[in-house]
């Protein structure tokens, strides 16, 4: 339970630091204290889901293989690995390291746009549930919660077709199955019909307005904690001198 605790935990904090950084660099024109434009946000959410995917798209992997793996024991099939390292260890000697990055592609096409929808909604709800609030990073817990969660629910659904054939791409064992992303895609369909690639979509959206409802809140709480620590530090500076 503690390895994919500090995993998520870190994934968030890498994404939203490199966003963080992104927006404003992608608006030059906006202070420190004013928030940045709607198409900053969106274009930072495109890089930051483009730039993870350097790292997710093998733990997203390695955690796939290994859910495999765990079913196939319970139907009393052979083999098993000790845990994600040896997984990792296994599928680097026997595919090498484009063996390891299997499912890079579709993992970018589908983070990319994806965070790009979800920082956008997340600022565009926040505003207007709590129309002026958004600059002056005062809006209420309750507004804090829903927007996350819309823009969980937002992300997945653009995304969601994508996952379906990342996770059956990355699932295959070598010699692969699927020739690439439009064969998986196409095979798909045509043996499952449409359907299948939304299949669990519910349960995945569910999820996602609580998840990031939470996730969302606690960064703008902490946020606050800091600057207001900071504003604490700097008057106590100024009494003192």
């Amino acid at each position: 339970m503690g390895a994919p605790l500090a995993s998520v935990a870190f994934q968030n904090a890498m994404v939203f630091q490199v966003y963080a950084i992104l927006s404003r660099s992608l608006d030059p024109t906006s202070s420190i204290s004013e928030t940045p434009s709607y198409a900053s946000v969106a274009l930072a959410g495109v890089g930051t889901g483009a730039l993870q995917t350097l790292i997710l798209s093998p733990v997203e992997l390695v955690k796939i293989r290994l859910q495999l793996e765990a079913a196939g024991q319970k139907h009393r099939l052979p083999g098993g690995h000790r845990g994600p390292v040896d997984m990792a260890r296994d599928i680097l000697r026997k595919e090498g390291v484009r063996g390891i990055y299997r499912g890079l592609a579709v993992t970018a096409l589908r983070d990319a746009p994806a965070h790009g929808v979800y920082f956008w909604t997340y600022e565009y709800a926040r505003e207007r549930l709590h129309p002026g609030r958004r600059h002056g990073g005062q809006e209420s817990l309750a507004t804090m919660l829903v927007s996350g969660g819309l823009a969980g629910v937002a992300s997945w659904v653009c995304c969601y077709p994508l996952d379906v054939v990342k996770s059956r791409l990355q699932a295959q064992s070598y010699p692969p199955r699927y020739r690439g992303i439009v064969d998986c895609f196409r095979r798909s369909v045509r043996e499952e019909g449409l359907p299948v690639l939304w299949r669990g979509l519910g349960t995945a959206v569910a999820r996602a307005f609580v998840v990031n409802g939470a996730i969302f809140s606690a960064y703008e709480l902490a946020l606050r904690f800091l600057a207001s620590s900071s504003s604490n530090d700097q008057r106590l500076v100024m009494e003192e001198n």
